[in-house]
């Protein structure tokens, strides 16, 4: 089983006569997926027990739940969600697309929904 972090892991910063990167996992076991929402849609709200998560905002439009916090974040934004934390993602209107780093064990298996749009179980897929 893969370690679940309890904050968000040091992220690189390495600068080369082009620019620079920065460098969200280095050699670790992480699971990357680049989520996309349409226009005026939202995931469930919800929370993973085996798994925290990185977000990696790249498109503006993007509304973000997690616990009782809502964060309207920009482009370029990051924002950590903690296992077993409830988090949502929403688009306020044009299609937005969140870069996910997921750290320990990821599985749909995990996720509890409190609250989704598309009538999906409470548990799993």
């Amino acid at each position: 089983m893969a370690e679940i972090p309890d904050t968000t892991p040091p992220i690189g910063f390495v600068e080369r006569p082009w620019g620079s990167f920065r460098q969200y996992a280095h050699n670790q076991p992480v699971t990357v997926s680049l989520m996309t929402v349409l226009p005026g849609q939202r995931l469930s709200l919800q929370s993973h027990t085996g798994r925290a998560e990185l977000w990696i905002v790249l498109d503006d439009g993007a509304k973000v739940e997690v616990g009782d916090v809502v964060h309207l974040p920009r482009a370029g934004d990051e924002i950590w969600i903690p296992a077993q934390e409830r988090h949502r993602l929403s688009s306020t209107g044009p299609t937005v697309r969140v870069l996910e780093v997921a750290f320990g064990n990821w599985q749909q298996a995990d996720i509890t929904r409190y609250a989704d749009d598309y009538a999906r179980p409470a548990e799993g897929e």
